[in-house]
């Protein structure tokens, strides 16, 4: 028996370090990286506000774009409700991103939020495509995110942008300031976890939002 448990667990031992090293490579693919000479406009989306905030403002200052869209973000129903109790406005990540990048240079009217209350990556892919309906000589678009996020992010926006009749091109900046070892990202707690999550998010994305976002179903 105790024989049997050694074999059993040095083989599940050596099946987690092959199954490791043959996907170390995942990192710095999920940090999907094209950027432009420039883009019409560029599109920081919401989550990690430090880390891209700081990359969209180089990029601006880069002229890599002259305009940059952030799409409203929501806020949990709960924790609104109980701010409103107390006499305090919702409180939206996306306006504490339009102070930041303002802060770091980017004058006011290059700015601009889409309203939608947004949830979700898919969510700010929607309203995008929504308002480029309205536009005019948008043909390009930058999407700035936290490294581990881009792969999905383009995957995302490139499904929901399908039914357009002139599709943007799309490229992606990878912000430099997240906190994230794309070579390495096996040897640190925290970045096994930020790719295991990206790994399910786009596992869900392949087996339901692609079909779904390219029937521009809601």
């Amino acid at each position: 028996m105790v024989k049997f448990r050694v074999y059993f667990f040095g083989g599940l031992l050596v099946f987690m370090i092959v199954g490791v090293m043959s996907c170390r490579n995942l990192g710095t693919w999920l940090a999907k990286s094209d950027i432009p000479e420039h883009a019409d406009v560029m599109v920081m989306l919401m989550g990690g506000i430090t880390d891209r905030s700081v990359q969209t403002a180089d990029l601006y200052k880069e002229n890599k774009a002259g305009r940059v869209w952030i799409v409203e973000a929501g806020m949990d129903d709960d924790r609104a409700q109980v701010l409103k109790r107390r006499g305090i406005e919702e409180l939206r990540s996306s306006s504490e991103a339009r102070f930041a990048l303002q802060g770091l240079g980017i004058p006011k009217d290059s700015i601009l939020i889409l309203p939608g209350a947004a949830n979700s990556t898919r969510m700010e892919a929607e309203i995008v495509r929504d308002y480029l309906l309205t536009q005019n000589g948008v043909d390009t678009l930058l999407l700035v995110s936290s490294s581990f996020h881009t792969r999905r992010a383009y995957k995302i926006f490139k499904s929901a942008l399908h039914p357009l009749d002139d599709t943007p091109v799309l490229y992606c900046s990878p912000s430099k300031y997240t906190r994230f070892d794309a070579e390495k990202w096996w040897t640190h707690k925290r970045e096994i976890y930020m790719v295991g999550l990206e790994t399910m998010k786009l596992a869900n994305y392949y087996l339901v939002e692609r079909r779904q976002l390219r029937r521009g179903d809601r």
